[in-house]
């Protein structure tokens, strides 16, 4: 499509479009005429904008004179004619300062979803991939009375999930540490994919052959993972609620939409797994996501890593009328102080 664009016709475009963003309000030829910096008369750029409008990179709302960008518009506009502003030294360092000395892999996912929110007022997002290479280390089961455990699952990486259980009756501190004990030395070391693997699925024959302990270890573990929902302990997302507040998604059938599949998360996940295997930015604009939930939005997302290896995603959520140009550097050098974070 850019090969069809004259040199004039990218400047108006892209002109208009960061018009559109900056106010929200379909943009006319005499608008363009004064921001442009060209020296052509409102009906030359009217010409300009019927040709636009027959590549289908702008169209006319019914009740104005002026044009918006369409999703294809948009498209052209992050592949060809943004020009990325450098981020704010003075939000580079404080960035750079949340993740300093955290060693914990969950707090620095939630650190790097809170400061994308904050900064870009969207929803922050951050995935951890599901990868075979996280090790298990240990579990321990703390009691916490009246039926109910914690459940404290480590990997050696570092990652650390909690989660609460209830049971069909109480254990004595000498049973549960039993139950960590025999678990911790039968599965130390094995990648935890496969251990939550084993237990779920490989451990269904008869266990009236073992003792009491192993039994009681094992029957305490599968109920914690399978007590999981799908991505629940690798998505984090923060300041959804700031989505409310902007225009361009305040139809209630909207939001309705996009805040069912932050609960459910396996659109979103989908999309973040997808830009893994990317080198650098990836956005999805509107449709391009192949989930209606978004498409009203756009998401800008980056992978980030761990000693060279890519771990998960992270990027914001937020409407196609979003400022690209600021928030692009946002998610990239979130992405890349997290991995730097995480191979410290």
């Amino acid at each position: 499509m850019a090969e069809k664009l004259n040199t004039r016709s990218e400047i108006l475009l892209k002109t208009l479009i960061e018009q559109y963003i900056e106010g929200g309000h379909p943009v006319g030829s005499k608008q363009l005429q004064k921001s442009s910096g060209l020296s052509v008369s409102a009906a030359t750029i009217r010409n300009v904008m019927a040709d636009l409008e027959n590549l289908g990179l702008v169209q006319s709302p019914h009740t104005s004179a002026g044009r918006v960008p369409t999703q294809s518009g948009y498209r052209l506009f992050v592949d060809s004619l943004i020009h990325v502003k450098p981020v704010a030294p003075g939000v580079s360092k404080e960035f750079a300062a949340s993740f300093s000395g955290e060693v914990n892999v969950d707090t620095l996912v939630h650190s790097a979803s809170s400061l994308l929110s904050d900064v870009t007022h969207l929803a922050g997002v951050v995935m951890v991939s599901n990868s075979d290479q996280e090790i298990f280390k240990q579990i321990e089961f703390l009691n916490l009375g009246q039926n109910r455990l914690l459940v404290i699952l480590v990997s050696k990486e570092g990652r650390v999930q909690n989660r609460v259980i209830t049971t069909d009756r109480a254990y004595s501190p000498s049973e549960l540490v039993e139950a960590a004990n025999f678990f911790n030395e039968t599965f130390s070391s094995q990648p935890l994919d496969s251990v939550k693997m084993m237990l779920l699925h490989g451990m269904e024959e008869d266990t009236a052959g073992m003792n009491r302990v192993i039994q009681e270890a094992i029957a305490l573990a599968r109920q914690v993972f399978e007590s999981e929902g799908p991505g629940e302990n690798n998505l984090m997302v923060s300041g959804e609620e700031q989505l409310i507040d902007i225009p361009d998604l305040s139809d209630n059938e909207t939001l309705r939409r996009l805040f069912g599949s932050f609960k459910t998360k396996q659109d979103l996940l989908d999309l973040l797994q997808r830009s893994l295997g990317v080198d650098g930015i990836k956005i999805f604009i509107g449709q391009e996501s192949g989930y209606q939930a978004f498409a009203d939005c756009s998401v800008v997302t980056a992978p980030f890593c761990r000693e060279g290896e890519k771990v998960g995603t992270l990027g914001v959520v937020g409407p196609t009328r979003m400022d690209y140009e600021g928030i692009i550097p946002i998610v990239d050098i979130t992405a890349r102080l997290l991995s730097n974070a995480l191979s410290s």
